[in-house]
C-alpha cells in the first residue's frame, strides 16, 4: 500500500499518524489538525503534532450551581470537531465532522464500511490539506475502484451523530454481505479484561469527557488498538481503519464501542468482517435484528461486573470467568 502523507499550511510532506508496521497496543494521541476557529488557548504539556491545530483546546466557563449562587469561573479542556472533505480523484464525496486525529485511519475504515474500497490496497495514496474551513482528506484509489466508485452516485453531508446522511431512499441503507463460517468463541474473561483495558486507553475522553472510543482486543482481552473521536461512527471506522492498515485478521478479535450501538455500528463491523461487537450501551432493536441476520455476537450493557449478551450466548464461553 502507498505511503500516506500529511501535507502542512506550506505544502511540506509530513509523517502520517501511525505507521504501518504497528502493531501492539497504541494509546489515543492529541495529534492532527483541528478547526481553524479560536476555541481557545493550546493546552500546556499535550503533545501535538501541529501546535497551530491541536485535537484538544482550553474554554473559559463559568459554572453555576443549584445550591450556591456564587459562580465559579474556570477552564476546561474541550475536544476539537472540524469538517472533514473526503474526496475521491478529486470528487468530493462526503464531509463529516470529526476530531482531526487518525486520519489516515479514518481514510480507510470510512472508505472500507461505505463500500468504497474493498481493501486497504485499494488506496493508492492519502494527503491531508487545509481550507478555509476545516480540513480535505484527498484519497487516491487505484484505476479500478476509481471507476466503480464514480459509477456509484452518492453524495454525503456528514455530521457527527448521524449515519444515514444522503441516502435518499430506503432501499440504499448500508447492508454488509452475509459472512461465511462460524464466528469465534470469546470468553466472558476476555471481555472483562478488555472492558477494563479500554478504560485506561481514552487519553481525550480522560481530558474532555465528551468523546467516543472505539477499541479492538485480542480474543484473549488484550487491547490493541483505540481510536476517538466526538462521532461514535467516526470513532469504529478510524478503528477498522487502524486494524485493516496492518493486515489484522478481522476474525481474530472483536470490537467494543462505548456508545449506544444502533443498526449502522453493526453494518460497519460486519462490512470489516469481524463477527463480535461489545457496546457499552444497549442496541437499539434494528441493531439486534441485523446482528441476528448476519451473526453477528452483540454484548451490550457491558459493564465491570456484568454483560448483556443479546446474540451469540452459544459462543460466550463463562468457564473462568
Amino acid at each position: 500500500m502507498a505511503a500516506f502523507e500529511r501535507v502542512d499550511r506550506r505544502g511540506t510532506v509530513m509523517p502520517g499518524d501511525h505507521t504501518e508496521s504497528e502493531d501492539s497496543t497504541v494509546k489515543p494521541q492529541f495529534s492532527g489538525l483541528s478547526s481553524p476557529a479560536d476555541q481557545g488557548h493550546l493546552l500546556q504539556g499535550v503533545p501535538h503534532d501541529d501546535p497551530r491545530n491541536p485535537t484538544a483546546v482550553e474554554a473559559s466557563m463559568t459554572v453555576i450551581s443549584f445550591e450556591d449562587s456564587d459562580p465559579f469561573h474556570g477552564t476546561r479542556a474541550i475536544p476539537s470537531e472540524v469538517p472533514v472533505n473526503l474526496i475521491y480523484g478529486g470528487v468530493p464525496f462526503a464531509v463529516m465532522m470529526t476530531t482531526p486525529s487518525d486520519l489516515e485511519d479514518f481514510a480507510v475504515g470510512f472508505s472500507l464500511t461505505e463500500g468504497v474500497i474493498q481493501e486497504p490496497d485499494d488506496i493508492r495514496g492519502i494527503r491531508i490539506e487545509p481550507e478555509e474551513k476545516g480540513l480535505r482528506l484527498s484519497i487516491e484509489l487505484t484505476s479500478n475502484r476509481l471507476h466503480e466508485h464514480l459509477a456509484r452516485k452518492r453524495a454525503m453531508m456528514g455530521r457527527t451523530g448521524c449515519g444515514l446522511c444522503g441516502i435518499d431512499d430506503l432501499k440504499s441503507l448500508p447492508q454488509a454481505r452475509q459472512p461465511k463460517g462460524r464466528a469465534p468463541d470469546i470468553a466472558l474473561s476476555a471481555i472483562r479484561a478488555a472492558l477494563l483495558g479500554i478504560e485506561r486507553e481514552q487519553a481525550l475522553n480522560e481530558l474532555t469527557h465528551a468523546v467516543h472510543a472505539a477499541a479492538w482486543a485480542d480474543l484473549d482481552g488484550t487491547v490493541r488498538f483505540v481510536r476517538e473521536d466526538v462521532g461514535r461512527h467516526n470513532a469504529l471506522d478510524k478503528l477498522i481503519g487502524a486494524v485493516a492498515r496492518v493486515g489484522t485478521r478481522p476474525e481474530s478479535g472483536f470490537a467494543i464501542v462505548t456508545s449506544r450501538c444502533s443498526f449502522e455500528l453493526v453494518e460497519k463491523v460486519a462490512a470489516f468482517g469481524a463477527r463480535t461487537l461489545v457496546a457499552i450501551s444497549a442496541p437499539t432493536a434494528l441493531a439486534l435484528e441485523r446482528a441476528r441476520l448476519l451473526d453477528i455476537t452483540l454484548i451490550g450493557i457491558a459493564r465491570r461486573d456484568s454483560v448483556a449478551v443479546f446474540h451469540g450466548l452459544e459462543r460466550i464461553d463463562t468457564r473462568g470467568a
